[in-house]
């Protein structure tokens, strides 16, 4: 079975101007992501700040990331919730704007147990044709997919993949464990990519990526041949890996897409702009990363 894809995604940001979406920006930003062989956008997840965003906002993204991509690279659309109803109808209504793929969280805040979880994607898998990856970061959640459920879920023909954002590269081996070859594992943590490409993981779904595309692109190709070419790389981004857990995703992330002039530096409540000495740390750090190249 071919993957859906195979090295660097970007989870998106979404920029903002005046509280209105700056969809010109989001186009330009996509381009720019295009052009330096991003392999997948992955629209409307919590980078996007999804939480935040209306119906037609998200249905406008969306199909602007369509038009981009042009059938040359996925367009994934983060389509979960905690109410599955609403998981539903919003999986639907990406597939019928044309979406490649869904990203869809395990339900949060009022959560469910592992037989909960069964029913939740199971449901969501009947309603839609599309291939979905499953997306695992309890730090958000409060809970997490256990290998049982996994084997269970990945016998689902249109459950393909899990975004494993747990940060736990033991329970990446297990998870593996449960699974056949044709099932997809991509990273949700891009401080830990490096490794779990040496583990078999077959991607990433990055935030920094948003930033340095073709970098996160190229220390994925080299990690298949190159150990020590992709260790070099993996040196050389981690220190802004590491500098963007200043504060949660996006505040940092978006502060790196304005200094490359895709729309302002601004987010929606209740997230909140980091400060300005902060932004320069950032800033001063993402320019001496490039200058390396």
């Amino acid at each position: 079975m071919k993957r859906l894809f195979t090295g660097a995604a970007a989870a998106v940001t979404t920029p903002f101007t005046d509280e209105s979406v700056d969809y010109d920006s989001f186009k330009s930003h996509l381009t720019f992501l295009k052009k330096n062989r991003i392999q997948a956008f992955v629209v409307n997840g919590t980078t996007g700040e999804s939480s935040t965003l209306t119906k037609k906002e998200k249905s406008t993204l969306l199909s602007i990331a369509i038009d981009v991509a042009d059938g040359d690279i996925p367009v994934i659309a983060g389509t979960g919730s905690n109410n599955t109803a609403d998981a539903i109808a919003h999986s639907r209504e990406a597939e019928k704007l044309g979406v490649d793929a869904l990203l869809v969280i395990t339900p949060y805040y009022n959560k469910t147990s592992q037989k909960g979880l069964l029913a939740h994607f199971t449901a969501i898998a009947e309603a839609v044709t599309i291939p979905i990856i499953l997306y695992d970061v309890p730090a958000r959640t409060g809970m997490t997919i256990a290998p049982e459920t996994l084997e269970v879920l990945a016998q689902h023909p249109n459950i393909v993949g899990l975004k494993d954002a747990t940060g736990d590269l033991a329970h990446l081996n297990r998870l593996q464990y449960v699974v056949d070859d044709s099932f997809s594992f991509y990273s949700g943590n891009d401080d830990l990519a490096l490794p779990f490409y040496s583990l078999g993981g077959h991607g990433l779904i990055s935030v920094l990526a948003n930033a340095l595309p073709k970098e996160y692109q190229e220390m994925y190709e080299a990690a298949q041949k190159y150990p020590k070419k992709a260790a070099e790389l993996s040196h050389r981004l981690f220190p802004l890996a590491d500098a963007l857990g200043v504060d949660v995703n996006p505040i940092p992330i978006k502060v790196l897409t304005s200094h490359l002039g895709f729309g302002d530096y601004s987010l929606r409540l209740p997230l909140v702009p980091l400060e300005s000495s902060a932004q320069d740390i950032l800033t001063e750090l993402f320019d001496h990363t490039r200058k390396d190249d």
